[in-house]
C-alpha cells in the first residue's frame, strides 16, 4: 500500500500556449465551419462572442477560454475533441 503522506507532487504550469495547437484549432474550426455552410458572424452570435474575436480564433491569433470553446463547439454542434488539435 502506499503511503500518500510522504508522496511529494510538483506541478509545473506552463501557461503559454503552442502556437501551432491554436492555429490548427482555428484551422478545425473554419473546417467545420465552412462545411456547415455559416458565416463567422453566425457562429460569433450563437457563441456570444464579437466577430471580430471569433475571426481571430480562426487564424490561430486569440486564445480563448473553456467557455468560449465551449460555446463554439455548441454553436457548431460538435463535441471538442473534434475541434482540439491534442
Amino acid at each position: 500500500m502506499t503511503n500518500y503522506k510522504n508522496l511529494r507532487y510538483t506541478m509545473v504550469m506552463n501557461s503559454s500556449v503552442n502556437p501551432k495547437s491554436q492555429q490548427k484549432f482555428g484551422e478545425n474550426l473554419r473546417e467545420i465551419r465552412s462545411g456547415l455552410q455559416l458565416s463567422q458572424e453566425e457562429v460569433a452570435k450563437a457563441s456570444g462572442i464579437s466577430v471580430t474575436y471569433y475571426a481571430g480564433i480562426e487564424r490561430g491569433e486569440e486564445n480563448p477560454t473553456f467557455a468560449v470553446i465551449e460555446n463554439i463547439c455548441i454553436a457548431l454542434k460538435v463535441k471538442s475533441s473534434e475541434v482540439l488539435p491534442f
